[in-house]
């Protein structure tokens, strides 16, 4: 065994498998799957304290891009009449997305927001900045 071997270090397959790790576990930790792309991201920025412009942008491209993954799926259900559970999104609007991080309501919002058809743009930017804020912040935690 190796005693003074860090454990992350025994992990840690090189910088780019680690990066393309952390894209992936935050685009899928944005939809409906469970994720966990904050410790990803915390294990990143530990073996590789270089690498944190590239791991916070790779993270909320990854993540807002499963966001808006989740956006572009409920365009695509019907609507029905009643919609006074999104009365809050829809009187808001996009900036509401800014908390699309939070777990479990955060894919709620996206949804709502696709299925509302509110503007691609808009909702990609709030959605976006409250992702780059909650990456900010566990970079923040871990250096």
């Amino acid at each position: 065994m190796l005693p003074f071997m860090d454990f992350l270090t025994l992990l840690d397959p090189g910088p780019d498998a680690g990066l393309a790790a952390l894209f992936v576990s935050s685009f899928l930790s944005a939809t409906l799957l469970p994720g966990g792309s904050e410790l990803v991201l915390a294990g990143v920025l530990k073996l590789r304290p270089e690498q944190l412009f590239a791991a916070l942008t790779l993270a909320t491209l990854g993540n807002t891009l499963g966001g808006m993954s989740t956006w572009a799926l409920a365009r695509l259900l019907p609507h029905k009449a009643d919609t006074t559970r999104l009365a809050w999104v829809r009187h808001h609007g996009a900036p509401v997305l800014i908390l699309s991080w939070a777990p479990v309501v955060g894919d709620a919002l996206c949804a709502a927001a696709g299925w509302l058809r509110l503007a691609w743009l808009p909702c990609m930017l709030w959605m976006g900045a409250g992702k780059l804020l909650r990456y900010a912040l566990v970079a923040w935690t871990v250096l």
